[in-house]
C-alpha cells in the first residue's frame, strides 16, 4: 500500500467532513468565552478610575500636627467660655450673618469664619466677616453651605474660638428673597425720654 493510499484510508476512517471548519477566530463561543473574563478586566480598570478620580478627603491631612495642636484649641474654647463668648449664624444664598454675644468682652472689627463641609476638603473656604454694627457681623458667601458643615468663629488675633455645626435653623428661608437689614436700629419717638 503506498502513502497516498493511506492517507485516504485515514481520511475515511474519520468521517465525512465536518461543516464548521471554520477557523476559530470567525465562530461565536470562542468570542463568547473571551468577552466573559474581558468585561471583568474593563468594568475593573473603570472602577479603578472612579476611585482614584473621586476619591474622599481625608477630613484632616496631618493627624500627628494637629494632635499636637489639640491643647491649644482647647485653650482657646475655654478662653471663649470665659469670656462668655457665644455665636449665633444665620446664612442666605449669598450672605452670612453672626451675632456675637460677648458679654461684656471687647468685640473684634473683624472676625474670621472657617466653613467646612464634612466630607470634601476642597468645598471648605474662610471669610472675614466686618462688624457692621454692635454685635453683627456680615460677610458674602462665595459658595452655598448646607447643613451639618462645621464652623469655626475665631477673631484675628486668634485669642478665643467658638465653633459648630450648621443646622436647619442656621439658614434663613431660602425660597424667599430675604435681605438682611444690617442697619443699626433707630430709636423711636415712643422710646424717647419725657422732658
Amino acid at each position: 500500500m503506498s502513502a497516498t493510499q493511506r492517507a485516504k484510508q485515514r481520511s475515511a476512517d474519520r468521517g465525512p467532513n465536518r461543516e464548521d471548519s471554520e477557523p476559530w477566530y470567525r465562530q461565536f463561543w470562542p468570542w463568547f468565552l473571551i468577552a466573559l473574563p474581558g468585561s471583568v478586566v474593563i468594568a475593573g480598570l473603570a472602577t479603578l478610575y472612579i476611585a482614584n478620580r473621586y476619591a474622599d478627603d481625608l477630613v484632616v491631612q496631618d493627624y500627628y500636627k494637629d494632635g499636637l495642636a489639640i491643647n491649644a484649641q482647647l485653650e482657646k474654647r475655654a478662653r471663649a467660655e470665659a469670656l462668655g463668648v457665644q455665636a449665633t449664624l444665620l446664612l442666605t444664598r449669598e450672605q452670612v450673618q453672626v451675632r456675637l454675644d460677648s458679654a461684656g468682652a471687647a468685640e473684634p472689627e473683624v472676625l474670621t469664619l472657617r466653613l467646612s463641609h464634612p466630607l470634601e476638603a476642597d468645598r471648605d473656604f474662610r471669610l472675614d466677616l466686618a462688624r457692621v454694627a454692635p454685635t453683627l457681623y456680615v460677610a458674602s458667601l462665595p459658595a452655598p453651605a448646607g447643613r451639618n458643615w462645621h464652623w469655626r468663629l475665631e477673631p484675628q488675633d486668634g485669642g478665643w474660638r467658638v465653633d459648630g455645626s450648621l443646622s436647619a435653623e442656621s439658614f434663613l428661608d431660602l425660597d424667599a428673597d430675604l435681605e438682611l437689614d444690617v442697619r443699626p436700629e433707630k430709636p423711636s419717638e415712643d422710646s424717647a425720654p419725657a422732658l
